[in-house]
């Protein structure tokens, strides 16, 4: 069985082992697909992809929050009334 590769930059757990910071350079930044005899066993993600996709995530469930309540019946309020 194939899996998919979800990294540009690929290494070997061995690799990893002897020598990690070189590993994470070698991404550019970017996640790294670290292999177990040829199949994906994890993904190494430098912190700053990690909390770009934590700010993604974010966005999104956010953006699902106000989605739900534009369909909300809005209120006229007058700013004398606040």
């Amino acid at each position: 069985m194939t899996s998919q590769i979800f990294a540009n930059v690929a290494a070997s757990i061995s690799e990893l082992k002897a020598n990690p910071m070189k590993v994470v350079a070698s991404g550019l930044g970017m996640p790294i697909a670290v292999l177990n005899r040829n199949e994906p066993a994890f993904y190494c993600v430098p912190a700053k992809a990690y909390e770009a996709m934590l700010d993604l995530i974010d966005d999104r469930d956010l953006l699902a929050i106000a989605s739900a309540r534009a369909d909300e019946e809005s209120i006229s309020v007058s700013i004398d009334d606040l």
